[in-house]
């Protein structure tokens, strides 16, 4: 007996042949590039401008913690959350999973 979603895979693409940009498509990754460069030219100003502001070594020691707590609470929390799809405990918590199921049996 199998339980969880039923996944359709779909065929793969030949290697040596690659599909172009649609229109949509490349106008959306020149949107995104222009806020990409946009947001880098926006933070450049920002430090370039609060240079002359002064930062403790205590403020030092604050921005070096906060990183470090940062990326350890989002790196645990990724783990967890794929930790938790390969057991099957999202399968369990999701209704329409649960009603497949028990169709099957």
């Amino acid at each position: 007996m199998e339980t969880g979603a039923i996944l359709q895979q779909s065929p793969l693409p030949e290697p040596g042949k690659r599909g172009s940009l649609s229109g949509g498509q490349f106008v959306l990754l020149a949107v995104l590039i222009a806020i990409l460069l946009m947001t880098m030219v926006w933070a450049a100003y920002v430090w370039t401008s609060s240079n002359d502001v002064p930062m403790s070594q205590h403020g030092w020691i604050a921005l070096g913690l906060g990183t470090l707590f940062s990326l350890v609470i989002g790196c645990g929390l990724m783990a967890l959350m794929f930790f938790s799809s390969r057991s099957g405990h999202d399968e369990a918590a999701t209704p329409k999973f649960m009603q497949r199921r028990d169709e099957d049996e």
